[in-house]
């Protein structure tokens, strides 16, 4: 539903700041899904080869003089100059340009002749191209007098572009799809009393009579929906400079552009916070990977949100005032610009790592705790409206969704925020953010394109483990686990057995680390983790003194779930039996100083379980006691060890076999 800036201006200055304040995200995602687009679902991904070129730069001239004053048309002339690539023999192009936007006049350079329908422009070359081949094609166009969502002018003087996903067509020929990255140049002629701003550095500005020049230049390749026009008649512009950490007497300048009675306490706010957000985001990520950057809050046209085209970042009217609306757009500079998905399916690469950098803001600028406050206000709205759809759907990659699919809120940004917090629960606060550093520094992906399979197989990479089972699951499945949790207690109540079970009937069996709390009637608490790998796996401890309470995942940290537990006379029975004897492989792997080691007996039997060295010393023996049949795991601490390859044999019954961990400290 849409609402005015008005009221949504008052609920945010009347609400208390985290707890109800709208996220970043929510308003992200709203002004995504408000502005309407084109459906343009017949294109073919990048990686069809229907696409045998690429495009290495793009260069445009506009003449935009007439845009800013009455009667405010839409209509402007241009020329955009491609510089390509054949990646296989060619002897015609074809780009996206929306017929209901632009006329084609001619075409130069290698290109010869050409047509224009069905939003699509195919260009004759001059020859056939080999591969590897580079040529220059040259195209005269006009912008038709029509409002087209892409293309903006207000009547206050204002004109400005916002091209997600797909709306770059509509301003300029391209070829436009998220994995299309080229560097690009702007010229464009407004009147002398305009300030415009784009991507990357402004090269100069030329005053000729009543007129300027405006050159923008970026280096850094960017993708077409994240080229931009942001100008307005008496734009007030500061800048803001920031330090390199790698070299403090080396600056990168930071643009405020914003309008004329807007909040100057939120502005200075957001000013002063620049500094250390980007000290933050440069830290966690690699520093900051861009020659400037920037912000522009837009007119009424621009309702909602932000969007965060390559250096220079739209926000609404007056979207200073709004902290996280801030730091999520500016983490998109990471995330989605200098890295970007390389198809509309690997979206969350986007807007999840963006939502989840709201979270780790709240974390550096208050507490631990305010981060989980903010992953925990996602889970619940997910929970709350979740459609069943999975993160990652492998279709969207060939055909654009719809808008409210795409961007949807719950999916996109919420779950897909909580799914990182999950990962960083499994692997831990210091590997996490190792992983995640060494993905946005990989120069495979830095200034390019990166697919969630590409990201997969980074962190496994970078943690020297297979995650698959923990991304397949939580992108790729629909939905989320159902825990019903029994445990008995024996009549001591210092033997407790722990029966986990998931009732989902739709999706998979979510496996995951388990924490569970046990209070002792000492009034000690003890927490022990375990690997859920099973449904019905049953978890068997013993204590010095009685178990007065059982709390399981007590700090929430699976928190896409529902949880039952419930204390019962006896689990042993309801436990679905091992039909074979099995030793599984360590979690983690590699560890410090802790590993879960899982086993599944098909009958009681006696265990013997024991640790060596590379050297076939026995270090340690776990086990050697009989078991009942079922599925069990034991934590083991090695602490008291150096790092190393260690070696684990189970030996029981007729059945011996020995598996390799990882001590890394």
């Amino acid at each position: 539903m849409k609402k005015t800036i008005t009221a949504l201006l008052l609920l945010m200055l009347t609400v208390h700041a985290q707890d109800h304040q709208r996220s970043g995200a929510e308003i992200c995602s709203e002004g995504r899904q408000n502005r309407s687009f084109l459906e343009f679902s017949e294109r073919q991904s990048l990686s069809s080869p229907t696409h045998a070129f690429d495009i290495l730069h793009y260069s445009l001239d506009l003449d935009l003089f007439k845009n800013y004053t009455f009667p405010f048309p839409h209509s402007f002339s241009g020329s955009i100059t491609l510089q390509l690539r054949a990646d296989s023999i060619i002897t015609s192009i074809t780009l996206d340009a929306a017929t209901s936007s632009l006329a084609i006049d001619s075409v130069y350079g290698a290109g010869v002749t050409f047509a224009h329908s069905n939003n699509m422009l195919t260009i004759q070359l001059d020859k056939s191209y080999q591969i590897n081949e580079t040529l220059v094609v040259k195209i005269l166009y006009r912008h038709l007098n029509i409002a087209d969502n892409a293309f903006y002018v207000g009547n206050d003087g204002m004109v400005f572009t916002d091209a997600e996903p797909e709306g770059a067509r509509k301003w300029f020929p391209c070829w436009d799809k998220p994995s299309d990255k080229a560097t690009m140049e702007l010229r464009a002629k407004v009147p002398a009393a305009v300030k415009l701003g784009s991507n990357g550095l402004l090269v100069d500005t030329l005053r000729n009579g009543d007129s300027l020049w405006f050159h923008w230049k970026s280096n850094e390749p960017v993708a077409t929906y994240l080229m931009v026009i942001s100008s307005k008649i008496n734009y007030n512009l500061d800048i803001v400079y920031w330090k390199k950490l790698s070299n403090q007497n080396d600056s990168i300048p930071i643009f405020f552009y914003w309008n004329t009675g807007e909040s100057k306490d939120g502005l200075d706010n957001i000013k002063k916070k620049i500094l250390p957000m980007t000290d933050r985001f440069s830290t966690l990520f690699g520093e900051h990977p861009f020659q400037k950057n920037g912000f522009a809050t837009m007119n009424s046209q621009f309702t909602w949100g932000g969007m965060e085209n390559q250096t220079l970042t739209s926000l609404m009217p007056d979207g200073y005032i709004i902290e996280n609306l801030v730091s999520h757009e500016y983490s998109h500079q990471w995330f989605g610009d200098m890295i970007t998905c390389a198809t509309w399916a690997d979206i969350w690469l986007n807007e999840g790592f963006a939502t989840y950098c709201e979270a780790l803001w709240y974390e550096y600028t208050s507490s631990y705790s305010a981060y989980r406050a903010d992953i925990s206000y996602n889970a619940r709205s997910y929970l709350r409206s979740n459609p069943g759809r999975p993160i990652y759907n492998p279709a969207w990659a060939v055909t654009t969704p719809p808008i409210n699919q795409l961007f949807s809120t719950t999916i996109t940004y919420f779950k897909s925020s909580c799914v990182l917090h999950m990962l960083r629960y499994v692997l831990g606060d210091s590997l996490f953010f190792a992983a995640l550093h060494s993905y946005a520094l990989d120069l495979q992906f830095k200034y390019k394109t990166a697919t969630t399979a590409d990201f997969v197989n980074k962190i496994n990479e970078a943690t020297n483990q297979d995650l698959t089972w923990f991304f397949d699951q939580w992108l790729k499945v629909a939905n989320h686990p159902a825990y019903d949790i029994q445990y008995s207690l024996d009549q001591s109540m210092k033997n407790v057995s722990v029966q986990i079970s998931q009732s989902q009937t739709t999706g998979t069996y979510w496996k995951m680390p388990v924490e569970m709390r046990f209070r002792l009637a000492n009034a000690r608490d003890t927490t022990v983790k375990v690997f859920n790998s099973a449904n019905q796996q049953l978890f068997q401890f013993s204590f010095p003194v009685a178990v007065v309470r059982l709390t399981v995942d007590p700090d929430s940290q699976i928190v896409l779930k529902t949880l039952s537990v419930q204390e019962v006379t006896s689990v042993h029975k309801q436990i679905g039996l091992s039909m074979h004897y099995q030793l599984q492989q360590n979690y983690p792997n590699p560890f410090n100083p802790e590993t879960v080691i899982e086993y599944a007996l098909p009958q009681r039997s006696h265990v013997m379980l024991q640790v060596y060295d590379i050297l076939g010393r026995k270090v340690e023996e776990l086990l050697n006691q009989i078991s009942d049949a079922g599925v069990h795991s034991i934590t083991w601490n090695a602490s008291h060890l150096p790092s190393g390859v260690y070696y684990y044999t189970m030996n029981a019954g007729q059945y011996s076999e020995t598996r390799t961990m990882i001590l890394a400290k």
